[in-house]
């Protein structure tokens, strides 16, 4: 089971933590995506949030659902406008079920990373695919591990350093874990947060979902839909669940 990171200094912060989340260029093309492949049908957030994505989603006239393992984030959720609109059920999003299905399902900001084993990725898999309408799809996005970055011997990479945000990562090639390090300088004081991240490459995910019975619909490498190349750091998935199931 995951680890619910994110307690309530996060939880109350988040936006003032990860301002570029909520940048609108970030959001309308994830909203206008996302609302385009439910096409009328309802969706499941596996890892809500604080509604980050589900409520501007909410109010495209899309019926959200939510499943949230830390209690801090959901609480953040319910003050946010609209957020009472949303139905969340607590627990980890590998294991919790919902009695109903979806025509979408979507996991974001690569927090599949947050299961930090093989066997709890599948299952998580297998859990979006039991929730999905036949020919519903199930969307990730997810970064491209950058180790071609790294010189040889070296097992750290910064990937953020800012006057008030610094982050690095430190690498367990044996154990495929990244432990994620962040250093805020915010309110005056500094906050501090570590989490482990089990990475994990497009072509793996491929072979969890097909052992899910998903197949792969299409890739892109941001919610423009701009094409996913050999350079690409990250990318946007989509697995689609037969129709004939």
């Amino acid at each position: 089971m995951a680890e619910p990171h994110f307690d309530d200094w996060i939880a109350a912060r988040y936006a003032t933590l990860w301002p570029e989340l909520f940048d609108p260029a970030v959001i309308d093309p994830t909203v206008d995506f996302l609302a385009g492949l439910a096409a009328g049908g309802e969706a499941l957030e596996l890892g809500i949030g604080t509604g980050r994505i589900g409520i501007p989603l909410s109010r495209r006239g899309v019926t959200v659902h939510g499943i949230e393992l830390s209690a801090a984030m959901i609480a953040q959720l319910r003050r946010q406008e609209g957020g009472t609109e949303i139905r969340v059920t607590a627990g980890d999003y590998a294991s919790t079920t919902i009695d109903r299905s979806f025509a979408l399902v979507y996991l974001l900001r690569n927090t599949i990373t947050n299961l930090v084993t093989q066997d709890e990725q599948v299952q998580a898999f297998r859990n979006a695919a039991s929730h999905l309408e036949p020919g519903g799809c199930f969307v990730i996005e997810n970064y491209v591990p950058e180790l071609r970055r790294l010189p040889p011997g070296q097992t750290t990479r910064i990937f953020m350093a800012t006057p008030d945000h610094v982050g690095y990562e430190d690498y367990d090639f044996a154990a495929q874990i990244a432990v994620s390090n962040h250093y805020w300088k915010i309110e005056g004081d500094l906050k501090t947060l570590s989490t482990p991240h089990r990475y994990v490459w497009p072509a793996e995910l491929d072979l969890m979902a097909r052992l899910a019975g998903l197949t792969l619909r299409e890739r892109w490498c941001d919610w423009s839909r701009a094409p996913f190349t050999g350079d690409s750091t990250m990318h946007i998935s989509v697995w689609e669940k037969p129709l004939d199931e």
